[in-house]
């Protein structure tokens, strides 16, 4: 399997520059994923410049590349500052995240993150996690999965998912995608059930990876890893992400909620690139249609 099949990385000569690469800089590409950010970064190092690449998917590590100037870590980038401290970084030029889903989760059916064929309900992103889709469907309450379906995946007939779920859930466990398919197919109109079948496998993907949680951590931890003037660029494909993102680098955190010093100065420890994101082109969504929803945001550590 080629690079270009296993994740083609969205946004990247934006994101290269964003990033403002020095030959000699320290640098953390926090998903791996199929390396192509990461090579990118590597080919503008010299000798004293360092990547280091994080992944939790045993796959994606087996695969990387091997570079002098590279690193890979085995892990979630909300175990960042650990890992760091380890390799004894104390301060980088520069961070990415790049929050999508590899081509290759989405097209492996025994992975379990697409509806376009049957597999078992997995979307584990960590394969050491005992938390599986079907796990997540099978233990939590109604209430809980019509939270998760409403909060996640932003849907409106969220409660009737829930109970639909848990009336089919008594009669047979629910382990595979068609059978998820059978139970939610009925409550969707005909006419958006691309859009909403997508909403239903990314609410329950985000909440077995614990995926918004491992951000807001995220981003603390990278803000402090970022030298003053460092670099902090994320690429977002869902409103969820966009907004907690979007806010902590306009105010700190991820409610937005603004603060101010003595003077009535606002206190963020970053400040934002440009105001509105970076979105790809037409010649790239036509070439790479899955980069469509993707937003990249960039800030400088004050």
């Amino acid at each position: 399997m080629t690079e270009e099949v296993y994740h083609i990385p969205a946004l990247l000569p934006q994101t290269l520059e964003a990033l403002a690469i020095r030959p000699g800089g320290i640098y953390i590409d926090v998903t791996y994923g199929g390396g192509g950010h990461s090579r990118a970064i590597v080919e503008r190092l010299d000798t004293t410049g360092h990547l280091y690449g994080f992944d939790q998917d045993s796959e994606a590590v087996e695969r990387a590349f091997r570079d002098p100037r590279f690193t890979i870590v085995h892990s979630n980038f909300r175990f960042l500052r650990n890992f760091m401290r380890y390799h004894g970084v104390e301060h980088v030029d520069g961070i990415l995240a790049d929050l999508g889903v590899s081509f290759h989760h989405f097209d492996d059916s025994a992975r379990g993150f697409s509806f376009r064929w049957d597999g078992p309900l997995d979307m584990r992103m960590n394969q050491r996690s005992n938390l599986t889709a079907a796990r997540l469907i099978a233990e939590n309450s109604e209430e809980s999965l019509a939270s998760i379906f409403s909060l996640y995946g932003e849907l409106r007939q969220s409660r009737r998912i829930a109970a639909a779920i848990v009336k089919a859930r008594s009669r047979e466990e629910i382990t595979t995608i068609e059978q998820l398919l059978a139970v939610v197919r009925p409550l969707i109109s005909p006419k958006a059930e691309k859009k909403e079948l997508a909403q239903v496998f990314q609410a329950l993907r985000i909440a077995v990876n614990g995926e918004l949680d491992a951000l807001s951590s995220f981003l603390d931890q990278a803000t402090s890893l970022l030298a003053p003037g460092g670099r902090l660029a994320i690429i977002t494909y869902h409103s969820l992400e966009d907004r907690m993102v979007k806010n902590y680098m306009k105010t700190g955190n991820i409610e937005g909620r603004i603060e101010k010093d003595f003077f009535g100065r606002t206190e963020a420890p970053l400040r934002q690139i440009t105001s509105k994101p970076m979105v790809p082109d037409e010649d790239e969504i036509n070439r790479n249609p899955r980069s469509r929803s993707a937003k990249l945001r960039t800030a400088v550590k004050l």
